[in-house]
Parts: C-alpha cells; sequence; structure tokens
C-alpha cells in the first residue's frame, strides 16, 4: 500500500530523480502547460467565470492551505511533474498576479477550467478559448525574451516540455449536453476527428511558434468521474460505459495523431501521455493505492458539487482526503494527481526527455 504525504515526493523516488539528474543532466528547463481544470493553476479567477475554484476547501491540502484555484486540495499533475524534472513545486498560472515573468522563466500555465478544444466548448461557461491560451502564450514568448534575452529565451522555449491536457469537456460539458448542438452536427466519430483536427492545428501552431518537446494528454475513464456516476440512476450509479469508450475510442485517435505528427514535423519529439489506465485502475481497485472512496468526491456529498456548490458550509466534506480518488464531483485529489503525474512520468516523459 502505497503512503502519502501530501506537498512531498516520497524520498525513494526523489533520491532516484536526483541520481538520474546528475548523471544526465537537466534537459528541459521550464515547462509551459495549456488545458482545461485537470492542470489549470488559477487563471480562471480573474476572468468573468462562474467555474472558479480560488476559495477554501479547494486548496485545503496546498502549502500553508491556500486556495489557489487548482481543481483540488493540493496540486495538480503539472505541478508534480514540475518537481520530477527538478524544477519548481508548482506552475504558476500566466494571468496570477501574485506572479511577474521572472517567475515564469521555469514554468508557466495558460490553461483554463471548462475549455477544450472547440471554441463552443469555453463559451459555455465563457472560459479562455484554447486560441486565446495561444495568445496569451506569444505574448509570453515576447515578454521572455524581453527579460532574459533572444537567445536565452529562445532556448528555453525550444527545450521546455509543453504539457497539454485538454478534452472531456468537448465531450460531457458539450457535445452530451440536452442543449448541445454539436450532437445534432456530427455523429460522435465525426466530432471526435473533428476534435482531432483541432488539435493537429494546435500542435503544429506551437511548433511554429517554437515548441519542440511535447506531452499530449488523452481522456480519463470520463464515465467513472461521480457527477457521471450520480446521473445514471438506472444503472446503479455504475460507471457510464458510453462514455468510457469513446474517451478509449478518442484516445487511439490521438495516439494516430502523434505519430503522423512525429513523422511530419522535423526535430518534433511528441509523446501520447494516457491518464486512462492508472486513474481506472484506481477506481477499480482502490486498496492498492491506499483510497477507501471510489464513487463520490471528498467535498460535500461529493456527488455532483463542483467549483461553487463545494465550499466551505458544505457540512459533509470528509476530513481525510487521502482516502479519496476524487476531490470534488469531477477532479481528483491531490493524492490521486500525484499518482498520474507519476504514472505520466515514469512511463513516458522521464525516461524520453530526463
Amino acid at each position: 500500500m502505497m503512503t502519502f504525504h501530501h506537498g512531498f515526493i516520497p524520498f525513494i523516488f526523489l533520491a532516484q530523480l536526483i541520481t538520474l539528474q546528475h548523471v544526465l543532466g537537466g534537459r528541459v528547463p521550464a515547462i509551459i502547460v495549456f488545458g482545461d481544470s485537470s492542470v489549470d493553476t488559477g487563471n480562471n479567477n480573474v476572468i468573468a467565470t462562474v467555474l472558479k475554484s480560488n476559495f477554501r476547501p479547494y486548496g485545503r491540502d496546498f502549502d500553508g492551505g491556500r486556495p489557489t484555484g487548482r481543481f483540488s486540495n493540493g496540486r495538480v499533475p503539472a505541478d508534480f511533474i514540475s518537481e520530477f524534472f527538478g524544477l519548481e513545486k508548482t506552475v504558476p498560472a500566466y494571468l496570477d498576479p501574485m506572479y511577474d515573468i521572472s517567475k515564469f522563466s521555469t514554468g508557466v500555465c495558460f490553461a483554463s477550467a471548462g475549455t477544450g478544444y472547440d471554441n463552443s466548448t469555453a463559451a459555455v461557461l465563457s472560459v479562455i478559448p484554447l486560441w486565446k491560451e495561444v495568445e496569451y502564450y506569444k505574448e509570453y514568448q515576447a515578454r521572455l525574451r524581453e527579460y532574459l534575452g533572444e537567445r536565452e529565451a529562445n532556448h528555453i522555449l525550444s527545450e521546455a516540455l509543453y504539457l497539454i491536457s485538454i478534452g472531456t469537456n468537448d465531450f460531457l460539458e458539450n457535445y452530451y449536453l440536452p442543449t448541445g448542438a454539436r450532437s445534432s452536427q456530427f455523429t460522435i466519430e465525426q466530432y471526435q476527428d473533428f476534435l482531432v483536427g483541432i488539435a493537429r492545428k494546435f500542435i503544429v501552431q506551437i511548433y511554429n511558434l517554437g515548441a519542440r518537446k511535447m506531452s499530449l494528454g488523452g481522456l480519463p475513464p470520463m464515465g467513472c468521474l461521480p457527477l457521471e456516476r450520480t446521473t445514471n440512476i438506472i444503472g446503479g450509479n455504475a460507471c457510464i460505459s458510453k462514455y468510457n469508450n469513446v474517451a478509449k475510442q478518442f484516445n487511439s485517435k490521438l495516439e494516430v495523431l502523434v505519430n503522423q505528427l512525429n513523422r511530419d514535423l522535423p526535430g518534433v519529439k511528441v509523446l501520447f501521455s494516457n491518464p486512462y489506465g492508472i486513474l481506472l485502475r484506481m477506481i477499480r481497485r482502490p486498496s492498492l493505492y491506499g483510497f477507501e472512496e471510489t464513487s463520490r468526491g471528498c467535498c460535500a456529498t461529493g456527488r455532483f458539487e463542483m467549483s461553487y456548490l463545494c465550499n466551505e458550509f458544505s457540512p459533509f466534506t470528509c476530513t481525510d482526503a487521502t482516502k479519496f480518488v476524487f476531490w470534488d464531483s469531477f477532479h481528483p485529489t491531490e493524492k490521486a494527481n500525484f499518482i498520474i503525474g507519476k504514472h505520466v512520468f515514469e512511463r513516458s516523459l522521464g525516461p524520453k526527455f530526463l
């Protein structure tokens, strides 16, 4: 059984990382993040949207117990991956006024909770669309070059690892919404292909801006998110197999895309980082990881609450989040995020880029 101490990487794993870095030398000078709430570290705090998490009990296990805008009780996978590469323990949000360009030279996050590949997904909750994340990235490039000089900034931009984690909202908060227009325009397979086309254009765009090392994240078993299980009354609140199958199909298409990009773009290294299997194992065999509850989140009843419905006045919030896979009805706990980040790092990112 794994023991977890929030805020710290287990000692043996940390010692292995330090040894590897000493032998090989650090090859990733910065972590640059695009995506949705799975990796948003606080950008939604400063935009006009109802989808926020900069209040308690979010962040209660973060350093100092501070809510940061991360949709968890603590850190998200991008934070852990940054630390695994010997960089900062957290990746700052680009729009957070607490930080300036001096803090962004080793990591920066442009992600926005609620967004998707599809612009219409971002419009559902008035969050930052993916194209706008790229515009912020361009602005960041200019600021970094002004701060560090052309040569050093270009080195960081070309050697940085770009983490991309996005796509779940396109299905659950757009295509499958009763009011969603996309389901009348596309079959599910056509919509998957539509999103893959956007993913390709996005990666080519940041490649043309200098990105060379990228991790394209897949979808989780989204039919097992507590919010979706709550709606599956007829199915006894079990995971919704239709949604899980869509996630697996979409992930297969992303893997094909990654192979094509590595073939078509000179000098690029794109990896497919798949969280599906590790999260499903936590849900199906929780005792292996020290979990006790997988069907609901820690916050409030854990069945439908997230964002403002998960607040410090919720009477049913658990006292020990390390026993839960999910923090709210949609997002993993810090402990689960650590396991996901460690899995992705050990299986793909570390061997390729460390």
